[in-house]
């Protein structure tokens, strides 16, 4: 076994050994890393321990339902005046995908780091990372266990979330039986699925229409239209009002076209910034791809910021795509 991947009771001892704790996800959090971030809080809670658990930015709205999501701080705009010796990140990929939180931990500081991602370069002191697993959320249910805490509707519903969101519905080739068996306890405790499937995979914002329409005018077919791209400007932002979460899921529009092999959206944050998402089937393992350009995730779904203009990035992301497909992106 990889020493950078301990034990599930290693990580249980982890969250029984300190008092207070910083629990943070991944910038941009879905509903992996907020259902898990949310429900370490719970455990914490239930091992009567206190924490703060926080990200970088804004997490999405769509999220809170989820219990103590009125806890989450966003530190762009609530700012910590404390630094912790213990630390708790789940479901980041390598530790730039944390963001700007190095400044909250102690010189000293411990950091227990829960993920699935294979890109994950075990940057914690304490790395429980399992890359057979669906989601984070899935470890996290073996560590409460371990840990001994008491199964409730709360926990039950974290977990729950994070399993649905990462398994696309419980559609993707990431859902074992495990996570099956997992999911069917889950319900026994007041998890309503129908209800955590309408606000995390079915209801969208107006907001996400308007930017949806403007992105469409932008697609295109590239490597004998293997790839499918779409794109947003920092301008469409502007014109239809909508915030960067609402233009999560655009890319999945393009790898849903008959015959695409990877779907790929260029999302323009801010003037040189360009968020890159990328989803596959069966051709390209785009974990290998993101990573070579600063990012990570999993073979069919990942992603990375490109610094530049946006034609600089279609065109290094166009061109690493090309290497693994082995196509000329204008052919």
């Amino acid at each position: 076994m990889n020493p950078n991947r301990n034990s599930v009771e290693e990580a249980a001892r982890f969250m029984q050994q300190h008092d207070r704790f910083l629990v943070l996800s991944h910038v941009n959090p879905d509903g992996d890393a907020t259902g898990s971030a949310l429900g370490v809080a719970l455990i914490l809670e239930q091992l009567g321990k206190k924490y703060v658990v926080v990200n970088e930015g804004e997490t999405p709205a769509k999220f809170n339902f989820l219990p103590r999501f009125d806890r989450l701080l966003n530190l762009e705009k609530q700012p910590l005046d404390e630094t912790f010796e213990a630390v708790i990140a789940v479901d980041c990929a390598d530790e730039s995908r944390m963001g700007d939180v190095r400044s909250f931990f102690r010189s000293d500081a411990s950091l227990l780091n829960i993920d699935h991602h294979p890109t994950n370069d075990g940057f914690g002191s304490v790395n429980l990372i399992r890359t057979d697993a669906a989601a984070t959320a899935e470890i996290l249910y073996d560590v409460a266990l371990a840990a001994g805490v008491s199964f409730n509707e709360e926990l039950a519903l974290c977990i729950y979330t994070g399993l649905l969101t990462d398994t696309g519905g419980f559609r993707y080739s990431n859902t074992s039986p495990k996570v099956m068996e997992i999911a069917s306890q889950l319900l026994r405790y007041g998890v309503k699925p129908g209800e955590v499937a309408e606000r995390c995979l079915e209801e969208i914002t107006f907001a996400h229409i308007k930017i949806l329409r403007l992105a469409l005018q932008s697609l295109q077919l590239s490597h004998r239209n293997l790839v499918a791209s779409i794109t947003v400007r920092k301008e469409d932002f502007a014109v239809s009002g909508a915030e960067r979460e609402d233009a999560g899921g655009l890319v999945n529009y393009c790898r849903n076209i008959e015959g695409v092999e990877v779907g790929v959206s260029f999302i323009e944050a801010e003037a040189g910034v360009v968020k890159v998402s990328m989803r596959a089937r069966d051709r390209v393992d785009v974990s290998a791809v993101a990573k070579q350009l600063g990012g990570g995730g999993h073979a069919k779904a990942a992603g990375c910021t490109v610094r530049g203009s946006l034609p600089e990035a279609q065109d290094i992301v166009w061109r690493a795509l090309g290497e693994a497909l082995g196509v000329n992106s204008h052919e």
